[in-house]
């Protein structure tokens, strides 16, 4: 569970770099996201406590200070600590220059986490972006010129740490974990993404739980519910639709997988989470001040 502060905007005006939506998070032990793959670039800052940051077999253990970069379709997980969980912000934002702009502080596929002493002001333009939630052309400027600023304050002083080798082991779990993003909804099995490496079941396995500390069919299954909550979340498919999206045949097995994963069946997250955000939304103005003192 974390208690979260969202503002998420739909259409923008500016092309080159423009922001998608923004937030605040305080994270109860071990809340954990994902694996799963976001359509945008997302920027998060650490303002207390720590967690873990997982990229395919890369995995960074992040802190106070530090944040770490989401790539669009980049299968990511992301874990609160279990004793000293985090409270973070986060930025998302879209553009036909923002890789260029990310650049500019040293980010990229190879070069995800960083360090910056300003949490101050990130926290301040996060907050100010979260009040700036109708979506009048006023307000599309100032967002736009939070975000820029964003950009600016980082540039400071974001330090960056020391990229990752690959190894051959490597390559195959980005393989592995590639074809799974590419076909996780035409009802995949562990020898299908065995066979596409061209490596065993029982090595794929090894790999696996040397890297991202699960079996590749634990992963396979925790990536299509992320999906399937998604889709709940943000369409009106059925709950057969959206089991078959995500590369299940029986819907049966669908729901029985994704209450012992999450905790309720389908139909329940679906109702419940809609409502926690609208009411999220709804108190968002009042809260602001209140969040302020929380982080």
């Amino acid at each position: 569970m974390e208690d979260a502060y969202v503002l998420q905007l739909t259409g923008s005006k500016f092309k080159d770099l423009y922001l998608c939506f923004c937030g605040m998070s305080a994270c109860r032990p071990n809340h954990s996201f994902g694996p799963a793959v976001r359509p945008n670039y997302i920027i998060h800052y650490i303002l207390s406590g720590k967690g873990t940051y997982q990229v395919g077999e890369r995995r960074y253990e992040i802190r106070q200070g530090q944040g770490f970069l989401i790539e669009p379709e980049a299968i990511t997980f992301y874990k609160a600590d279990g004793e000293d969980p985090w409270s973070y912000l986060w930025v998302g934002f879209s553009g036909e220059q923002a890789d260029n702009y990310l650049e500019d502080l040293g980010l990229n596929s190879n070069q995800l986490v960083f360090q910056s002493d300003q949490a101050k002001d990130l926290k301040r333009i996060v907050v100010k972006m979260l009040n700036y939630h109708t979506s009048s052309q006023t307000n599309q400027y100032y967002l736009q010129s939070l975000l820029y600023e964003f950009f600016a304050v980082l540039t400071k002083d974001a330090q960056l740490a020391a990229v990752t080798k690959e190894t051959k082991e490597s390559i195959y779990v980005q393989k592995a974990i590639s074809f799974i993003r590419n076909n996780y909804s035409s009802g995949i099995g562990v020898k299908d993404i065995a066979d596409h490496v061209c490596i065993s079941r029982s090595y794929l396995y090894k790999l696996f739980e040397e890297a991202l500390q699960m079996s590749p069919k634990d992963f396979l299954t925790q990536f299509q519910i992320s999906r399937s909550k998604e889709l709940l979340t943000v369409t009106d498919l059925s709950i057969e639709g959206v089991a078959m999206s995500c590369g299940y045949g029986d819907a049966l097995v669908y729901s029985k997988t994704f209450k012992k994963i999450i905790g309720m069946p389908p139909s329940v997250y679906r109702r419940d989470h809609r409502k926690e955000v609208k009411e999220q939304l709804h108190a968002q103005e009042q809260k602001l001040e209140e969040m302020m003192e929380t982080f």
